[in-house]
């Protein structure tokens, strides 16, 4: 799976951060999204995809591989 984020629509709610830290931080200024890898562990998988619904702004962006 390959992650990217649209950091244009992030408003910074933190959801994906709760579900995925290994994968979602946020920026210390605005709270916006940073990714620390686009292309995490297959176990991150599911918590991935947790991340991806639980985003109110519909931000991350997931292609499956």
């Amino acid at each position: 799976m390959k992650v990217s984020v649209d950091t244009q629509k992030c408003i910074g709610s933190g959801m994906c951060v709760l579900h995925t830290p290994e994968v979602f931080d946020q920026r210390d200024d605005d709270g916006v999204v940073m990714l620390a890898t686009e292309s995490p562990a297959p176990e991150l998988d599911s918590s991935v995809r947790e991340s991806a619904a639980s985003c109110p702004a519909s931000a991350i962006h997931l292609v499956e591989s």
